[in-house]
């Protein structure tokens, strides 16, 4: 789907998701984009004395796996990331696999603005919530 969907296809209620395995190279590879190198991500013996007791990775690692989906899935290709709020529910670490999914709950047509719940959990959990903003043009 090059352009993803239409606009005017697109109905509240509609969901799409995707899952995604946080691996160690995940976690470097982040923090060597970003310059995040806090040690709770990549310090085991730092982060055992933590309130998690181990590394867990960066929270915006879920936050780019709600913007894969949508960028990808829903609404796809061709749509312009206007905003997100996020909530960090639990943490993630490496080995878990994250599902997120996004849901459509306001479609304003004439704006072209697409508002979407979006949601993110291991096993059934919660881990991240919130909702984004989207232009499809």
């Amino acid at each position: 789907m090059q352009e993803g969907y239409n606009i005017k296809d697109l109905e509240v209620g509609m969901s799409d998701s995707m899952s995604k395995t946080v691996t160690e190279a995940d976690i470097v590879l982040y923090a060597g984009i970003t310059g995040d190198f806090n040690p709770v991500h990549v310090n085991e013996e730092y982060a055992k004395t933590t309130v998690f007791k181990g590394r867990i990775a960066h929270g915006m690692v879920s936050a780019g796996f709600i913007s894969a989906v949508l960028a990808m899935k829903l609404p796809g290709p061709g749509s312009i990331y206007l905003g997100q709020t996020l909530q960090f529910k639990a943490p993630v670490r490496i080995g878990d696999t994250v599902t997120t999914t996004v849901t459509i709950t306001e479609i304003k047509l004439e704006k072209k603005i697409v508002i979407f719940e979006t949601t993110c959990t291991i096993k059934g959990e919660v881990v991240v919530t919130g909702n984004s903003t989207m232009m499809k043009p």
